[in-house]
């Protein structure tokens, strides 16, 4: 009689796994999901092609972020970046590769981008950004119990997907303001077919006043649009130091509409190695299945660049 109760319970509580999966594949489907991370602020080449970092000559980055904890198909995702800062000629070259799971979707994406910056004036520069991506749907069909198991149209509508994409921003900024706008997947709101990750569209500003002394703050607001949802977010940070001295670490908090909340902290390992940590909560029902979302990063700056020409 037990063993019969129990294999009904596992039966249940697969068919509960199956049920969410569909839902997340249909908000996949449905351009309802965005693919993204907390520190994009400090990095935001994750989000726009027309980031170029021009105090280094190149900048490495991976990251991992878990999603909602404790709840069964989150989120599980993994980035790498690269971009290469060419001073002489004033124009960056990046890579850019991720890889997001969910129940027993994945989705891998690589993209290679080119932008140019161009010097308006001594405290001015204006960024160009463009980026072109291959982007792959896979299924793991071993994690997928069907209700029906002898349906073959279940699987047989679970084939790999394929389509091309592209990126496409700017970035205005001096000394203190960085001021940005990018459309990721352009594509896929032109063309029907490409339906593998939806158009989504930043829009951000941050200032930061870097100065000798023991504590600089930073301040960003960005606004994210995918698919019908709009998100406004609001971070603040302080960057401790010494003096003349580069930083040392960072303590930064931030607020995403649609109820979620969380810190970052970041420490300089060396004047070339970083390594971040980012804790966000939802505040909103979700909260009462998992314990938030932990994400890790860590950077590495290859050498300073001391001459920076300007054209008018």
């Amino acid at each position: 009689m037990f063993g019969l109760l129990d294999k009904k319970k596992n039966i249940s509580m697969k068919r509960a796994f199956t049920i969410l999966s569909f839902i997340l594949y249909w908000l996949l489907g449905n351009a309802q999901y965005n693919i993204r991370i907390n520190n994009i602020l400090d990095n935001s080449y994750y989000i726009n092609p027309a980031a170029i970092n021009d105090e280094y000559q190149a900048i490495f980055s991976i990251s991992a972020r878990k999603q909602w904890i404790g709840f069964p198909g989150a989120p599980s995702t993994y980035y790498a970046t690269g971009t290469m800062f060419l001073p002489k000629s004033n124009a960056q070259f990046g890579v850019n590769v991720y890889s997001d799971k969910v129940g027993y979707n994945t989705i891998s994406n690589i993209s290679a981008s080119y932008a140019y910056q161009i010097n308006l004036n001594k405290e001015w520069q204006l960024n160009l950004g463009l980026g072109a991506s291959y982007q792959c749907l896979s299924y793991d069909r071993n994690q997928l119990i069907a209700m029906t198991l002898d349906d073959p149209a279940i699987y047989n509508n679970l084939l790999q997907q394929t389509n091309y994409n592209c990126d496409l921003g700017f970035e205005l900024k001096n000394e203190l303001w960085r001021i940005g706008v990018s459309g990721q997947n352009l594509l896929s709101a032109l063309v029907k077919e490409n339906n593998i990750l939806s158009n989504a569209n930043y829009a951000y500003v941050v200032y930061r006043k870097k100065e000798d002394q023991l504590i600089n703050l930073q301040y960003g607001l960005d606004a994210i649009q995918y698919g019908s949802i709009v998100q406004m977010e609001l971070s603040l940070t302080s960057f401790f130091k010494f003096y003349d001295e580069a930083d040392l670490f960072h303590v930064g908090v931030f607020y995403r509409t649609q109820s979620e909340m969380g810190v970052v902290l970041g420490y300089n390992l060396s004047e070339s190695l970083n390594l971040a940590y980012s804790y966000d909560f939802n505040v909103s029902g979700i909260s009462q299945n998992t314990v938030g979302s932990h994400e890790l990063i860590v950077s590495y700056k290859l050498n300073k660049v001391n001459f920076k020409p300007y054209r008018y």
